[in-house]
């Protein structure tokens, strides 16, 4: 992998990932861009002890630009876009409309491939160790900001999501305090480490899902599922057999076998409904252990944390979605229509042959 760091017109820091060393990346944006304002701003609820992000200027965001409009395609003549040069493989940039920004933390885009028309289904083996190699490497950067206190590297893919781009692509959010749903894992761990006499709990849980029925595929590094308790009709949850942290404490054997492995899953999750139904929408989310201070979680250490995706769509059958209503969103109560033994069954019933 060559990377290379430049600046966009407005002084936003883009960076090319590249699979041949000799690329050469000194195309200059010719966009005549003002600096970028944000009104990124943290504020916690008082009886939720959460936080929400205020950020008023993302109202002006790129919603849904024709194809031959698409910032997230390479530059052609006098097409301009975010990425200046005409090609790349892998390309990360700071968030024009950012959700966090200065001390709120930070936002990136991260482009998958220069084709618009793909996904990341579509991408090479090679390509999707690229994108690994990106998400790790953007995580040891951003740990390093003093404002950075967990890593977030994630896909959304379809209009159903809220995908307002339809170029394939993911985002990095690095926060400034550590995520509530990071923290209740945190709070299971600590829990059941004490009541156990030091077992841990995501070692637990993979043992028991493996010796199950909701298992999706296992290979000599990777092991995936439905969990148990899925909250959305069709989820997956992805982890490396042997426990690590993050991305950057992944073991070159794991990095090796992930693209094959990540890449079925999302092909069948592509083969769920049935042939001729659009592209399964669906979230795909990296969890890893916060870099911040862990004291508040007793006993807890980085180290008992398991790096894991979490792969789920809304759709619940064809033609229909799963919505948030008022158990969900009012209680955050799930009810899940599918059962997970099913869904973990319709997933090997669609294996590549």
């Amino acid at each position: 992998m060559k990377k290379t760091s430049t600046r966009l017109a407005d002084g936003r820091e883009l960076i090319y990932y590249d699979l041949r060393d000799d690329t050469v990346r000194d195309a200059v944006d010719r966009r005549p861009l003002e600096r970028t304002v944000t009104t990124s701003e943290i504020r916690p609820d008082p009886l939720l002890g959460d936080r929400v992000a205020v950020a008023s200027h993302r109202q002006g965001r790129i919603y849904h630009p024709p194809a031959d409009e698409c910032p997230l395609c390479p530059t052609r003549g006098d097409r301009l876009s975010e990425i200046p040069d005409s090609s790349y493989d892998v390309v990360v940039f700071e968030n024009r409309f950012p959700s966090l920004a200065g001390d709120s933390g930070r936002c990136e885009v991260v482009c998958f491939t220069s084709d618009h028309d793909a996904s990341f289904a579509d991408l090479s083996g090679e390509q999707a160790r690229l994108v690994l190699d990106a998400w790790t490497d953007r995580t040891s950067e951003l740990s390093h900001l003093p404002s950075v206190e967990q890593v977030f590297c994630f896909e959304n893919r379809g209009a159903e999501i809220g995908v307002t781009l339809q170029h394939p692509h993911g985002q990095i959010y690095a926060y400034p305090f550590t995520t509530p749903r990071t923290a209740l894992m945190l709070r299971s761990l600590a829990t059941h480490k004490e009541a156990t006499g030091g077992e841990n709990l995501f070692d637990a849980v993979l043992e028991r899902e493996l010796a199950g029925e909701r298992v999706v595929l296992t290979s000599e590094h990777w092991a995936a599922f439905v969990p148990y308790a899925a909250h959305w009709p069709y989820e997956v949850h992805l982890y490396p057999r042997r426990r690590v942290p993050d991305l950057l404490a992944l073991g070159e054997a794991a990095r090796t076998e992930f693209p094959q492995v990540y890449l079925e899953i999302l092909r069948r999750f592509d083969r769920i409904f049935g042939e001729g139904e659009p592209p399964t929408p669906y979230i795909a989310a990296w969890h890893q252990a916060p870099f911040g201070a862990l004291e508040e979680f007793e006993g807890v250490t980085r180290d008992d944390f398991a790096l894991h995706l979490e792969l789920f769509t809304v759709r619940r059958t064809s033609g229909k979605l799963k919505f948030l209503a008022g158990s969900e969103s009012g209680m955050n109560v799930f009810i899940n229509d599918v059962p997970p033994e099913r869904a973990a069954e319709r997933l090997r019933e669609v294996a590549s042959s």
